[in-house]
């Protein structure tokens, strides 16, 4: 997989809102913003990646089920970090509040 990151700081400071509305108006496109608010363009995985990360995925889908301690959540999921940036992990797991 390869990542194409974006500097966008010379013309303008990507803001959570805006990059909620890019990801919108481009939903075939899987885009990250990094805490400094750079654009990050995620290109699709090959085969033996996304066997990995299925794999993986069903082995905390797996886990969870028998735990009942949370939600599991695929790449598909972008997660707004709270030190700053949107990111979508391979796999993710989220405690019950």
């Amino acid at each position: 997989m390869t990542a194409y990151t974006i500097d966008l700081s010379p013309i303008l400071t990507l803001t959570a809102d805006q990059f909620d509305r890019l990801c919108e108006a481009n939903p075939d496109v899987k885009f990250e913003r990094t805490p400094a608010g750079e654009l990050v363009i995620m290109s699709p995985t090959g085969g033996e990646t996304g066997n990995e990360n299925a794999e993986l995925g069903a082995e905390f889908v797996f886990w969870n089920r028998q735990a009942k301690l949370g939600v599991v959540f695929d790449s598909s999921t972008c997660f707004r970090i709270p030190g700053g940036g949107d990111r979508s992990p391979d796999v993710a797991w989220v405690e019950k509040s």
